[in-house]
């Protein structure tokens, strides 16, 4: 039962994380030999205000 969680800024489309579920599903079919449907994609999304990279806020 692979679990992916996918961290990134908020912004993305349903489309585009529809698309993102697929991929990555059917790479751990290819790949991992898993079912798809024991596949789980979870997805947490941040702000600019709530990350920070090389000791700033995105948000700065």
């Amino acid at each position: 039962m692979p679990v992916v969680k996918i961290e990134m800024l908020e912004g993305r489309t349903k489309q585009q994380k529809a698309q993102l579920v697929q991929a990555v599903t059917q790479a751990l079919v290819d790949i991992a030999k898993a079912k798809p449907e024991s596949v789980t994609v979870v997805f947490s999304e941040y702000s600019k205000e709530n990350w920070a990279q090389g000791g700033r806020l995105l948000s700065d």
